[in-house]
């Protein structure tokens, strides 16, 4: 066998089209590529990326600007000042504001509603909401109102107290960390005092006489007594 003698198997290897050979050929003047046209020129194209103009993919996708909690929870807002005209005894609820037309529009997703402390308050009233701002509790308190949390979504179980839904927040935690490493802090200093208090007792107490030399110190002075006593 010489190196000439290997040959392809039949069928696997086609020959390339001939291009631009005439009329006859099938394949002339326009070489198979169409009248004109950003196609049919030599090195033109489309890039796989191009998307006819309009604004591409990697240009209209946003961007990580930041963070965004997944679970955050969104409020519907309303200040104690919109509700200044309710009489006393009143009940307010989530149903009857939207009734109202209090709180912004619910119709694609309804919202928990959080009562904020804008305006004054309603005197003698009872306010259902799902959070309290701080500034509003202290001013349903000095009103006479009162706040009642309620479960979001509605029927869930809740074991919090109004009072208590005004430290829920980031600030409230800051604030109960910060006084329970205060109160740490204190406990630790007044015990050292007490140490330092029972050391300094220990220090300034007399020492002991020994039983023995106070017994010689006894007999010595009774000695002493009876001499004078003859003399």
């Amino acid at each position: 066998m010489k190196l000439h003698d290997p040959q392809p198997t039949p069928g696997s290897h086609k020959a390339p089209r001939r291009l631009g050979r005439g009329h006859g050929s099938g394949r002339g003047k326009t070489a198979g590529r169409g009248t004109k046209g950003q196609k049919s020129r030599a090195g033109g194209g489309i890039p796989a990326w191009f998307e006819g103009g309009q604004t591409p993919l990697h240009v209209r996708t946003p961007k990580l600007h930041g963070f965004k909690n997944r679970f955050r929870v969104e409020y519907a807002p309303l200040n104690l000042g919109r509700l200044t005209e309710a009489a006393a005894g009143t009940l307010i609820t989530p149903e009857v504001l939207r009734h109202d037309q209090l709180l912004r529009d619910q119709k694609t997703r309804p919202m928990p509603v959080k009562i904020l402390g804008g305006g004054d308050a309603p005197r003698g009233v009872t306010i259902h909401a799902h959070a309290f701002t701080r500034s509003a509790l202290a001013k349903l308190a000095d009103a006479g109102s009162t706040a009642q949390l309620i479960s979001w979504p509605d029927g869930a179980p809740i074991d919090f107290e109004p009072e208590a839904a005004a430290d829920s927040g980031p600030t409230g935690q800051r604030a109960r960390k910060a006084s329970a490493k205060k109160a740490s802090a204190s406990k630790a200093k007044a015990e050292a005092d007490a140490e330092a208090a029972e050391a300094a007792s220990d220090s300034s107490a007399p020492e002991a006489t020994p039983p023995d030399s106070a017994a010689e110190s006894g007999s010595e002075t009774e000695t002493e007594t009876e001499s004078e006593s003859e003399s």
